[in-house]
């Protein structure tokens, strides 16, 4: 076994601490890596004070993990120690459902490994996730990082990156499309960066005009108050596309109003009570609504491609290890500029 340090989550109610633990050693289709940096999510906070339910203590977060490798598995192709990898939500999945051979593993009918709060297929132990020194997973699961990228700013696209490149790339978003945004933050960011990549026309909706000048500095085109109605009336019936990213209550017909006929409205923000929609705001103009999970290895390593070619990274503070409680109050306060990424060696 591999001695492996961390910080983990006691209980629900303490805050995260250093633990110590084991990784497994490397099998034959195994990559052994040191975890470099490791991106904190929304989702981070969410499990680690069981927010959702079922959380598995003590819990090592993290799932925007960026890594160098340090050993494979003999049967490894595709990775060689020295290499910069990345490992994202998943770390296993039922390979056999057809989700998982369509390359939909995050939609796997018997559920997906996740990285952390999740338990191995073969040994039902807990995983533990990327808020650590080490990591062994599976090389169907381990991602390429461009060199081009800087590391950092790279891990929060195994997480943020996908899940709003995911629906862009699904809903076919292309070149001369008008494309809306709501709420600017750790998703939201990603979102108008990836819709301007794809030379759309990128229009953010916020609550306040705090982040105006933020807005159009990542690239959108222009940023409308929601709380505005004149603006919000004035843009009816004018975007092809959506993506709602905003995980509080809002009211999502305000935003279906605004899609012209045949427009899509896809929810990757994951508010904790339901939000209602009126059969009106859809039926008039054929609109429709969805939401959109992740994305795939496959499609994981499609995007990180697609930010390499278009220097695309996310917007970071970068903070030792030791300052990751100070650093989740901040999150709650929406208080970071987009996305903590913890720097592992401060483990050390």
């Amino acid at each position: 076994m591999i001695p492996a340090r961390g910080y983990a989550a006691p209980d629900a109610r303490s805050p995260l601490a250093p633990f110590q633990f084991e990784r497994r050693e490397p099998g034959p289709n195994d990559v052994q890596l040191d975890v470099l940096f490791c991106g904190i999510c929304h989702s981070d906070l969410h499990q680690a004070r069981d927010e959702w339910g079922g959380s598995i203590f003590p819990m090592v977060p993290g799932h925007e993990i960026v890594g160098r490798v340090t050993r494979v598995g003999a049967k490894v192709s595709r990775f060689k120690a020295g290499d910069t990898v990345g490992v994202g939500c998943m770390v296993d999945s039922c390979r056999t459902c057809p989700s998982c051979q369509d390359g939909l593993e995050q939609y796997c009918d018997q559920t997906a490994v996740y990285t952390y709060n999740a338990r191995e297929k073969d040994t039902r132990q807990p995983t533990y996730g990327g808020y650590s020194s080490v990591l062994v997973v599976d090389q169907d699961f381990v991602l390429r990082v461009p060199d081009n990228l800087d590391p950092a700013k790279a891990a929060p696209l195994l997480c943020a990156g996908v899940t709003t490149f995911s629906p862009l790339k699904h809903w076919n978003v292309r070149a001369g499309q008008r494309v809306g945004v709501v709420g600017l933050g750790g998703l939201g960011h990603m979102a108008v960066k990836f819709a301007r990549a794809l030379d759309t026309h990128v229009t953010v909706f916020s609550s306040t005009d705090k982040k105006t000048q933020d807005a159009l500095r990542l690239g959108a085109h222009e940023v409308v108050v929601s709380s505005n109605e004149a603006a919000m009336k004035a843009h009816e019936n004018t975007l092809d596309f959506i993506i709602d990213t905003v995980s509080a209550k809002h009211d999502l017909n305000a935003y279906l109003r605004l899609l012209r006929r045949d427009g899509h409205l896809v929810l990757v923000g994951a508010p904790e009570k339901p939000l209602d929609v009126a059969a009106f705001s859809l039926i008039p103009k054929r609109r429709s609504f969805s939401g959109s999970n992740i994305g795939g290895i496959r499609e994981t390593q499609e995007m990180l491609d697609f930010c390499g070619k278009h220097e695309v990274t996310s917007d970071v503070e970068v903070i030792p290890i030791q300052q990751v409680n100070e650093a989740y109050t901040r999150l709650l306060n929406g208080d970071v500029k987009y996305r903590f990424v913890i720097d592992m060696k401060s483990l050390k």
